[in-house]
């Protein structure tokens, strides 16, 4: 890429916290989780759990799913941002969609209460395009528009290839949305299954990045969209470079070697033409596993040189898989405008470089990092506007 960089000029979200990206900044800002209790008296013996599910709202003439009506609600409050800080859409206005697991409430009610039958064009609702189709239409926006999917990397890898996009003059502009509202019955109990997924107890109780005591993450559900353009005349942020590697070596697990961690977090120095000593703080997965805390803790202490520090705020929104690095993009983003740093509060025995709570931002970059399942490694370096 290799560029000057691109523009955040535009954001919005929802979460646990509720519509709207005020709602995320001042739902991290109490340092208290998102998540509720949640019960489903059809499953006795697996219930109550705690999930950061984004809240029923939006637009009801967007249709019934809440899939399609939190894609199109963050992206409008992105899109309504950045025009009122001057942005004006350029002739070719691109659509880059994160995804991991679409429409997930609906095609669980496809097979299991529909039986299979729907009228054809409920069917079509169910498909990936026609959530994005409908966004562009809105819009009048003729570039080109695709989804991306790189796990819990996915946020990194649209934010990358929308970069991409403006770099080579493919697009005048991106609309990047990432969106996962996947929080059903089942995906939750696989979650659970694996060893990486705590339900059972209030999420900074069970997830604890780079802190004593931590058994996985929580999980919660997300919807973040960002206008990108190099035409700004008003930018949250702006987007240097970064770099996607994989590991080839497990479906879930990362390779112990953390050789292509390692390569990743180097190329992104690189292709952001900055080093190490520019960085300030490492906004981390950390979804409080072992093996994720493991290798983020070897690159802040090699790559990195300890000269950064490192928070997570997955112990607050939950995990958002698909949505995961979309999010904690765009808190630390808003964090920048605010001369903040969004980090959960500790809560146990730490990482002497872990930050405790909001911390008055001081100068420098922040490196966002995301270790998808199945081995992919993302990182995108971000400069304060």
């Amino acid at each position: 890429m290799n560029s000057l960089g691109i523009d955040i000029t535009g954001i919005g979200a929802l979460s646990g916290y509720g519509w709207g990206a005020a709602a995320l900044w001042d739902g991290l800002s109490t340092g208290k989780a998102a998540a509720t209790l949640h019960h489903d008296h059809t499953r006795p013996g697996q219930n109550p759990v705690w999930l950061a599910k984004v809240p029923d709202g939006g637009d009801q003439s967007d249709g019934a799913s809440r899939f399609g009506r939190a894609l199109r609600g963050a992206a409008r409050e992105a899109i309504d941002d950045a025009m009122a800080r001057g942005w004006q859409p350029g002739r070719r206005v691109g659509l880059i969609h994160a995804v991991v697991l679409g429409e997930v409430d609906e095609w669980r009610n496809f097979y299991l209460h529909d039986g299979g039958q729907r009228r054809v064009r409920d069917y079509l609702t169910l498909m990936p395009s026609t959530p994005v189709s409908l966004l562009m239409q809105e819009y009048g926006f003729h570039g080109p528009a695709m989804n991306v999917s790189a796990m819990c990397a996915s946020g990194n890898a649209g934010l990358l290839t929308a970069k991409m996009w403006l770099d080579t003059g493919f697009v005048d502009d991106v609309v990047f949305v990432a969106t996962d509202l996947s929080l059903t019955p089942e995906n939750i109990d696989h979650f659970v299954a694996l060893g990486v997924g705590v339900v059972d107890v209030e999420p900074q109780e069970g997830c604890r990045p780079f802190q004593e005591g931590s058994r996985g993450f929580g999980m919660g559900e997300a919807a973040t969209a960002f206008v990108l353009s190099t035409r700004s005349s008003a930018s949250y942020a702006r987007v240097l470079g970064g770099s996607m590697t994989h590991d080839a070596f497990h479906a879930t697990s990362i390779d112990p070697a953390l050789t292509q961690v390692r390569a990743c977090f180097e190329q992104a120095l690189v292709d952001a033409d900055v080093t190490a000593r520019q960085v300030r703080y490492l906004n981390a997965h950390g979804p409080g596993t072992a093996q994720c805390d493991a290798a983020e803790t070897a690159m802040l202490e090699t790559v990195l040189r300890s000269l950064a520090q490192v928070y997570s705020v997955k112990p607050l929104t939950g995990h958002c898989q698909g949505a995961a690095s979309a999010i904690e993009t765009v808190s630390a983003v808003m964090g920048f405008e605010r001369g903040l740093v969004p980090a959960a509060p500790q809560v146990s025995d730490a990482h002497p470089l872990l930050l405790d709570g909001f911390t008055t931002a001081e100068a420098g970059l922040t490196v966002k990092s995301s270790l998808g399942m199945g081995g992919h490694n993302s990182v995108v370096v971000l400069a304060p506007a």
